[in-house]
């Protein structure tokens, strides 16, 4: 299913033609400048993103102690290459062939009950050596599965490998959803006509930046008498080596050059369309191709953050969900809740005054930790950098307005008069007041008739 993959010995090496006497211009579209900008721009973009490895908790998001497999990702992942020309290289094969393929060398521990597989190392294969083959009679053990044939170049040995032996990351162009396609082959006219235009260019300048000349004579020449003629005068005024030099012209004659002008045929503006086309296909944006016509600053920091949300993102999860979902077990990803991801992070990086704004900023509101800030800045911890801090003056949002009913209750309680202290004492209950009165008068009553009584006696 994979088009670009070559079934017989490549025999289109410059050396191997001009052995047979074949010479050619070079057609390889990854001479075309804006082409291979494009490639490069994208593979050095993931290749500086690192590999994180988290658990998800009921605590939150942790970092827990590297795998196997995440050692890799972050370490080495073969002898031969590092992580940032491992993915580099994984992502050239991506944008120029339209697939890349990873081999995921495994081994088998045994245990006392079963055992598991455990990851060695990852290999790129070349995309134009392998072959997607879809086994719809079950040819090598399962039908209806995808398999992928490597025809390994240097020993001529051919390998077959499963889906789980094998990474596979394609192109955001893909009609099925099993391959992607390249961006030179849906573009190929678009790509063919910038090479053209820089051919033309090259051999402007073999010739010394000067054009077709016509001869004016009056007289008679046979044929061969004006080949001669010609050769001479080819001899003598064009190429490099020849530019601003004198031609010699016979007597009768009148060399007169034809005026070439690049202007005249919009070659400036032609060329930097072809330019902004074959970005636009990569999603690249035109200031990461130098063209700075239309941007400024603070618009070329935009665009920037407009490359990684409408350009890398998606290729960034593309590359996360292949990996979880090839590398994690069932155990790890769905018991444990442990995932890779790529720190998207590295990207926004901005100036130190911002940076240590944001911090600040993270530090004072409770979001992040001292420290965490400070591993950030590559510094040793500090002592108590490791609880949050907040402002004392904020409250929860749940308390939010009690404060103003406090300060209401205080204010009327201020306003009350103040009564004196035995007012306060003898101040009773008005019902117990009635009941007091009453008794009060009993004693007097008695004794205003005992002495009635008595003065009659």
């Amino acid at each position: 299913m994979n088009f670009t993959v070559e079934t017989s010995p490549a025999m289109k090496e410059e050396s191997f033609l001009e052995w047979l006497g074949v010479k050619r211009k070079n057609k390889d579209v990854m001479a075309e400048v804006t082409y291979f900008t494009c490639l490069k721009m994208m593979s050095e973009t993931l290749a500086k993103i690192p590999w994180k490895y988290y658990q998800k908790t009921e605590k939150g998001i942790i970092e827990p102690e590297l795998s196997d497999v995440a050692k890799l990702l972050k370490n080495r992942p073969n002898p031969f290459m590092t992580p940032t020309a491992f993915w580099n290289a994984v992502e050239m094969n991506r944008n120029h062939f339209g697939n890349a393929y990873v081999y995921v060398r495994s081994k088998f521990k045994r245990k006392k009950y079963g055992g598991e597989y455990k990851v060695m190392d990852l290999w790129i294969m070349p995309s134009n050596c392998v072959q997607i083959v879809v086994d719809d009679e079950g040819y090598f053990g399962g039908r209806g599965k995808i398999w992928y044939v490597y025809n390994d170049k240097y020993s001529g040995q051919q390998y077959v490998f499963g889906t789980d032996e094998v990474l596979h990351f394609k192109t955001s162009h893909s009609l099925d959803g099993i391959t992607g396609l390249p961006v030179q082959a849906i573009l190929k006219t678009t790509v063919e006509g910038a090479a053209a235009s820089q051919d033309y260019l090259n051999s402007l300048y073999e010739s010394g930046l000067t054009g077709k000349a016509t001869l004016e004579y009056t007289g008679d020449l046979n044929k061969d008498l004006k080949e001669k003629l010609v050769q001479a005068f080819e001899e003598f005024g064009s190429g490099a080596k020849n530019a601003g030099k004198i031609i010699p012209v016979p007597l009768g004659m009148k060399l007169t050059p034809l005026d070439i002008k690049l202007s005249d045929s919009q070659f400036i503006e032609l060329k930097k369309y072809s330019a902004l086309q074959i970005a636009a296909a990569f999603g690249i944006k035109p200031n990461q191709i130098n063209d700075y016509t239309k941007s400024s600053y603070n618009n070329s920091e935009m665009q920037q953050l407009s490359f990684l949300t409408d350009t890398m993102l998606f290729v960034l999860k593309q590359y996360e969900e292949e990996v979880n979902y090839k590398l994690l077990t069932d155990e790890e990803a769905f018991s444990e809740g442990k995932y890779y991801k790529l720190n998207e992070k590295v990207l926004l990086r901005t100036d130190s005054k911002t940076q240590m704004e944001i911090f600040a900023t993270g530090v004072q509101n409770g979001i992040q930790k001292v420290n965490e800030c400070r591993r950030k800045l590559d510094l040793m911890d500090a002592e108590g950098g490791d609880q949050l801090i907040v402002n004392g003056n904020y409250i929860p949002i749940t308390e939010v307005g009690k404060q103003y009913e406090k300060a209401g209750n205080a204010q009327q309680q201020s306003v009350l008069p103040i009564q004196p202290e035995t007012d306060q004492k003898t101040q009773k209950d008005p019902e117990e007041g009635d009941q007091a009165d009453t008794t009060g008068t009993e004693p007097d009553e008695k004794e205003s008739q005992e002495g009635g009584e008595n003065d009659e006696e």
